[in-house]
């Protein structure tokens, strides 16, 4: 093996398995923990709230000796009790914090969403500080932005006008002053009214006619933000590529970035961390779908759905309960174009359908 890697964050093993198949040793430090995660790891911890995170590194940190960390969302900042591979703590919380990033697209001259007055119906709130969207919601009068002072549990809000268009992205990799686009993709969001920016998904590549002016700006963001390894930068697609986030970490399309170009995005995030940037990297020559299947009502998964892998992942243990909403299984499909992918998905949905009944 090339090395041990410890990976810690929120969810991780999307980059623990591309890490394994990069051939490095793992330790995990996860909230779910879900069935799958030991197929690609040596050891793993759970955590229950995110103040516990820095404690269940420090104690895998000692059960293991490690050649690096490697942080995902919700670990950003820590600062490691190892050697870190990736962007620096203090740059990583300049950069979830959503009106810095809206004061940097400023001076960067990139296109974002303008800021809104708490009267200005209808734009969109989102926490200043964090990521994921979950918490994002559309406002269009006094009582929905009273709603979400009640349900967001003291943030501070970021009010912006709410641009209409196609929810994509740029996967970028970096080494603090350079970066190069390695692909673009498509966000698939939860929409409706209870977490409409939620991620359920990805497609790659996304066909777009401003695809390639998403993927220059990304490249500036992401060059001109500091971020080292992987990195990535959300977008709406209307009239024009307007930016809306950068993530300083890897991204939820690691899956369907590697599926689609057969590029390993961990071998890349190390490289660059090492100061070594690739090579512009060709289009895609196939299209990869993830879909995350939520629970549309309260329900015990009793089953074992492991004999669906490798087109289903992050599984749960059966006799897992979910509530309604919850997320349950990530499912994939891959095909020469996007149709393709998503009737290749659609089967595998169709065979698991009847594991969601309650």
């Amino acid at each position: 093996m090339k090395g041990r890697v410890l990976i810690a964050g929120f969810t991780t093993r999307h980059v623990v398995q591309s890490a394994w198949k990069a051939g490095y040793t793992v330790c995990a430090v996860d909230h779910f923990c879900d069935l799958d995660l030991p197929w690609y790891t040596e050891d793993r911890l759970k955590f229950e709230e995110l103040e516990d995170l820095p404690d269940r590194i420090m104690e895998m940190a000692r059960r293991h000796r490690a050649d690096w960390f490697i942080p995902t969302s919700g670990a950003e900042t820590f600062g490691p009790p190892v050697p870190l591979a990736g962007t620096d703590p203090r740059t990583a919380a300049r950069l979830l914090d959503k009106l810095e990033v809206q004061r940097f697209f400023e001076r960067e001259g990139i296109p974002a969403p303008p800021l809104a007055a708490e009267d200005d119906f209808p734009y969109v709130v989102k926490p200043r500080i964090g990521a994921g969207g979950w918490r994002n919601a559309i406002i269009r009068s006094r009582d929905d932005l009273d709603r979400w002072y009640r349900e967001s549990e003291g943030a501070e809000p970021l009010l912006q006008k709410q641009v209409g268009g196609v929810p994509a992205s740029v996967s970028c990799i970096a080494d603090g002053h350079h970066a190069v686009a390695i692909a673009v993709n498509e966000q698939l969001l939860r929409g409706g009214d209870a977490a409409p920016f939620g991620f359920t998904g990805s497609v790659t590549p996304l066909d777009h006619p401003l695809a390639g002016r998403m993927r220059d700006l990304a490249v500036r963001a992401v060059a001109g933000s500091g971020c080292v390894g992987s990195a990535g930068v959300d977008f709406v697609l209307g009239e024009d590529a307007i930016a809306i986030e950068v993530n300083p970490r890897f991204q939820a399309t690691v899956d369907t970035v590697e599926a689609a170009s057969g590029l390993s995005l961990f071998s890349l995030h190390l490289d660059a961390c090492r100061g070594m940037l690739p090579a512009p990297v060709p289009e895609p020559g196939r299209c990869a779908v993830r879909r995350i299947l939520f629970a549309d009502r309260d329900l015990v998964l009793s089953e074992d759905l492991s004999r669906f892998a490798p087109r289903v992942a992050d599984i749960p243990w059966p006799g897992t309960s979910f509530e309604e909403g919850q997320a349950v299984v990530s499912l994939f499909g891959t095909g020469p174009d996007r149709e393709a992918a998503l009737r290749d998905l659609a089967s595998t949905l169709n065979k698991l359908e009847r594991y969601m009944r309650g």
